[in-house]
């Protein structure tokens, strides 16, 4: 039987830590988040590994020591509201919520929808509200954002997005030419049109579909 507590606070320490993530919020949010609930049941016993898992709707929930890099990079504080786009699992929603006022995230699939809504209500997360549809467009009725965190890559920082952020807000996101293969970038906003980009490293992520990302396939 899994000692689930105990492999959390295994994967804090050598997979999140262990790589040089040294923000107490995000620490603590990995800490406090159950990985196994947000994984399916046949792969609960691989929850705290250091790898993406494969969910419904051939999507993915990300590896652990990505999740942690977006969310210190988003530079998350308690009053914050953030928009989570490609909810997913909704495990990065989940992070983020633990650290941040309320998380409005997009997610274009019904059943991953519905699954997260019911994972995050289960949970007590009652500052999390899963929205259907299109992300690339951002959620312009709940703007402007504190912070912006992509779960896709997408060929740009959808202009939405870039509208919708606050003055002094961040987006974190992966970007790149190839569907699967991106950068992980922090775009930070100093000025109605004032932007500076930041290289965080390489990553691989599932793509980004809707009116400003990838077409669907």
């Amino acid at each position: 039987m899994i000692d689930f507590t105990e492999a959390r606070e295994w994967m804090v320490v050598r997979q999140i830590a262990g790589r040089g993530i040294r923000d107490a919020n995000v620490l603590s949010a990995m800490r406090r988040v159950p990985r196994e609930e947000f994984v399916p049941a046949q792969l609960r016993e691989y929850a705290y590994d250091d790898s993406a898992l494969p969910i419904a709707s051939q999507q993915a929930i990300s590896q652990p020591a990505v999740v942690a890099q977006m969310m210190e990079a988003a530079e998350l504080g308690p009053h914050d509201r953030v928009l989570d786009i490609g909810t997913g699992s909704g495990y990065a929603a989940a992070i983020a919520a633990a650290i941040v006022a309320h998380v409005h995230s997009v997610e274009r699939d019904p059943v991953l929808a519905d699954s997260a809504r019911e994972t995050l209500a289960r949970l007590g997360f009652s500052n999390v509200t899963v929205h259907l549809g299109d992300g690339t467009v951002g959620l312009d009725a709940y703007a402007p954002y504190d912070a912006i965190i992509a779960g896709a890559g997408g060929p740009r920082v959808p202009r939405a997005w870039r509208m919708q952020l606050s003055i002094g807000g961040r987006i974190v996101m992966p970007v790149g030419r190839e569907q699967h293969h991106q950068r992980l970038i922090q775009l930070v906003r100093h000025g109605e049109h004032d932007y500076h980009e930041r290289w965080l490293g390489d990553v691989s992520f599932v793509p980004l579909i809707g009116e400003d990302g990838w077409s669907d396939y």
